[in-house]
């Protein structure tokens, strides 16, 4: 991690002001969308319209998440035994965990597309 980048700066992307950034966010950006998103022009072409996407995406599927691990022992108690429900609820528990960092790194992206740029603190 650079020191010039925030914390949850996501791997894949460039260096805002490095050559081709915008390309390697928009590249990432897709990775966090659904697939079909891949298929509008106006999501390829301005990337931070794909950034205001991803995190919508992002958002319903923490809360997506967030669903299942409440309903996942009511849901499945009868169709399953516990174990296999605590390995589904602790799968829920890892996912929103993801989701959420992803979530964070979309943020970190958008900013950066909309010509933020972050300084350090001491």
């Amino acid at each position: 991690m650079s020191r010039d980048l925030p914390p949850g700066w996501p791997a894949a992307v460039r260096p805002p002001a490095a050559p081709d950034w915008e390309q390697s966010a928009t590249a990432w950006l897709f990775d966090q969308c659904p697939a079909d998103y891949r298929g509008y022009d106006v999501l390829r072409r301005h990337p931070v319209v794909l950034a205001r996407f991803a995190a919508t995406a992002l958002d319903a599927a923490v809360a997506a998440a967030d669903a299942g691990l409440r309903t996942v022992r009511i849901e499945l108690r009868d169709r399953v035994g516990p174990d296999v429900i605590e390995s589904a609820a602790a799968v829920y528990e890892q996912e929103r965990h993801r989701l959420r960092s992803c979530r964070h790194a979309v943020d970190l992206v958008e900013r950066a597309l909309r010509g933020e740029r972050w300084v350090p603190r001491l």
